[in-house]
């Protein structure tokens, strides 16, 4: 008969299995802490390796600034470009704040951008965009108008006045609603850039362009200052009318009083009447 109640030789103790412990292999623990030590160590002298050479590059005379070059500049001088950059010979090449040697550069009125770019091992190239003026502001004083609409020159005695003149715009009110009188401007740019190859009628034929707020712009003609309404908007289909019958009109252009351009498909011309003629 079986005897139930003797113990199996391979029998589990509180449900587990009884397993025999093994040594600690310290001879494979030595070699994996010999190798995290021989990393570590390694990587330590890789990094001071690293920054001591940085530190000698910086250090080193080979890259010290020997030239510098400006490019694409016509209105500024090279020398007081390179003055303006405060740039001396002998600099570090990377010691230099790119950013805020161009920051200074643009400080001339004349200057749009300015990019300096470091060409290793020792020269340093300043490439700048000039601005071009395309017309003249009257806000009390005279300043030049790039054909963005920015206000960026006064004039001064030696500056050509070889441009249309805007007026209708205060100084007071350019400084109070900056943003309204930029917008003015631009539509002042956009009115000169249709006047531009024009044939029968372009920027030649004028000397002024008043801005008003509420009838918008208005042409003078060179001859005999004879306003020429423009409205606001849709500016080459209108000047594209007035070629079509200037030619005809323009012999007695001092015998009017204006032409009126805002009325869809007319060219609108009166006459003076009363024997005066324009600004002129």
């Amino acid at each position: 008969m079986r005897d139930l109640k003797s113990p199996k030789k391979n029998s589990k103790k509180g449900n587990r299995l009884i397993r025999e412990k093994k040594p600690r292999d310290w001879r494979k623990t030595f070699h994996r802490l010999l190798h995290v030590t021989v990393v570590g160590v390694s990587t330590v002298l890789v990094v001071f390796g690293m920054m001591l050479t940085a530190r000698l590059v910086l250090d080193s005379d080979f890259f010290r600034v020997d030239s510098v070059e400006v490019v694409n500049n016509s209105r500024v001088d090279s020398e007081k470009i390179i003055a303006l950059s405060d740039i001396e010979t002998g600099q570090s090449m990377f010691s230099l704040d790119l950013p805020l040697i161009g920051g200074r550069i643009e400080e001339n009125p004349w200057i749009a951008t300015a990019c300096v770019e470091r060409i290793f091992p020792r020269k340093l190239v300043i490439d700048v965009r000039e601005r071009e003026p395309r017309a003249i502001v009257n806000l009390g004083y005279l300043y030049y108008v790039d054909g963005k609409g920015e206000v960026f020159k006064l004039l001064d005695t030696d500056d050509s006045l070889d441009f249309p003149v805007i007026t209708g715009i205060g100084r007071k009110e350019m400084l109070s609603d900056d943003d309204r009188v930029r917008e003015r401007l631009v539509g002042c740019m956009e009115l000169l850039r249709e006047l531009e190859g024009r044939r029968y009628f372009n920027l030649e034929d004028i000397s002024e362009l008043h801005s008003d707020p509420r009838r918008g712009l208005t042409l003078f003609t060179y001859r005999g200052g004879i306003p020429v309404f423009m409205g606001k908007g849709d500016f080459g289909s209108k000047l594209a009318r007035l070629e079509k019958v200037y030619k005809e009109i323009e012999p007695s252009l001092l015998a009017l009083k204006y032409i009126d351009l805002n009325v869809a498909d007319r060219v609108i011309v009166k006459v003076n009447t009363l024997g005066g003629t324009g600004r002129g």
